[in-house]
């Protein structure tokens, strides 16, 4: 096994195509064609990490978030991102980062958080909008439904619980190829009448290289006539954040004892208590006082999240539950959730659970 196939893993979990556009994500140091003799799985990745991968015997590091953000200009070791990224390329370590593609993985950071809190009927609380695009084709009568089919299996034509979902329209396309041409069907130099098939089906964009690929190698035309179009629709399997349930109601100082416990947090900072029940709660880890007003049109009755500033806890205005668990604390069960994914997918090694809290707050 090479470090790409660990990685294609990952990216059926998370893909990339849907990681903020400010983040930094993928392969940050490392071959894709090594071949691995171990892997590490962590929050973070910092010199004890390294060194702990190289007793482990991991040539891999699979980390949440990315020991590089902003571009290196030297590598002096003057600060820990050199220090980790000069320690792992001596020791031949690659490092791998999901962040902000599993932030917005259906089954990623804050569906983890709602498995945690064990909630029920779980959504998107802030779906992506210009992920799903819409390919159109025109293809002979005769070869609609080879096409099709090719186009089904990238995993394109999905629209929630349905797969296989295509629009189709019958009708005539012409042509006629000058000197250069060398046509499939009909003779260049005549105007040709073909009895074509029109085919429409979405996808997400992350699809769209393998969704041309299958285009091209199942089309018999010398040349494809399609056209790409980015839809303004919100795909509610994409996005940030999540809603949930609790089995039962809880007063609110239940629920924040309740959170403490599950969550393992030290310390929460929280809004007024609006004395009522807590039901229906947003959820998104890391810094999410960008989601504040979304989890109040959802309804919600609280909002976990970290890295809340002081002028946040007033924009509850007597609404909603406010809760501050920490940074490190509202992801620390991401690695978890990584380790078991990718052991149900890869069973000829172990996939190692970093031992290391990399936590830089500490309580007083």
């Amino acid at each position: 096994m090479i470090v790409q196939d660990v990685i294609n893993h990952l990216e059926a979990l998370a893909p990339l195509a849907y990681a903020e556009d400010f983040d930094n994500v993928g392969l940050l140091v490392g071959n894709k064609n090594t071949k691995i003799t171990g892997v590490l799985v962590t929050l973070d990745t910092l010199e004890a990490v390294v060194d702990e991968a190289i007793t482990e015997k991991c040539n891999l590091i699979i980390s949440f978030h990315p020991i590089i953000f902003k571009g290196l200009k030297k590598l002096t070791g003057k600060n820990y991102v050199e220090r980790v990224v000069m320690k792992a390329i001596k020791n031949d370590i690659a490092i791998y980062s999901m962040h902000t593609a599993l932030d917005n993985a259906l089954q990623g950071v804050n569906d983890m958080i709602c498995n945690q809190l064990k909630l029920k009927n779980k959504r998107i609380l802030i779906p992506q909008s210009e992920t799903i695009k819409k390919l159109t084709t025109y293809v002979p009568k005769d070869e609609a439904e080879q096409l099709r089919t090719a186009l089904f299996e990238t995993g394109a034509g999905s629209i929630g619980n349905y797969n296989d979902c295509s629009f189709n329209v019958e009708g005539y396309g012409t042509f006629n190829g000058n000197d250069a041409s060398n046509p499939t069907i009909g003779k260049k130099g005549r105007i040709h009448t073909e009895e074509e098939t029109k085919i429409t089906i979405t996808y997400g964009k992350h699809l769209e290289q393998q969704l041309l690929q299958a285009l091209f190698k199942n089309h018999s035309y010398e040349e494809v006539a399609y056209e790409i179009t980015t839809l303004e629709n919100k795909n509610q399997n994409i996005g940030m954040g999540m809603v949930g349930e609790l089995e039962e109601p809880m007063d609110e100082s239940s629920f924040l004892a309740y959170i403490k416990t599950t969550m393992n947090t030290k310390c929460i900072r929280h809004s007024s208590f609006l004395n009522k029940k807590i039901k229906k709660i947003a959820v998104l880890g890391g810094s999410g006082s960008f989601a504040i007003q979304a989890a109040k049109l959802s309804g919600a009755d609280a909002f976990i999240t970290a890295d809340l500033k002081y002028h946040d806890f007033f924009t509850a205005e007597n609404s909603i539950l406010l809760a501050d668990i920490g940074h490190y604390e509202s992801e620390q069960f991401t690695k978890n959730g990584l380790v078991a994914h990718l052991t149900k997918k890869i069973t000829n090694f172990a996939i190692i659970l970093s031992q290391i809290n990399t936590n830089p707050v500490k309580y007083f």
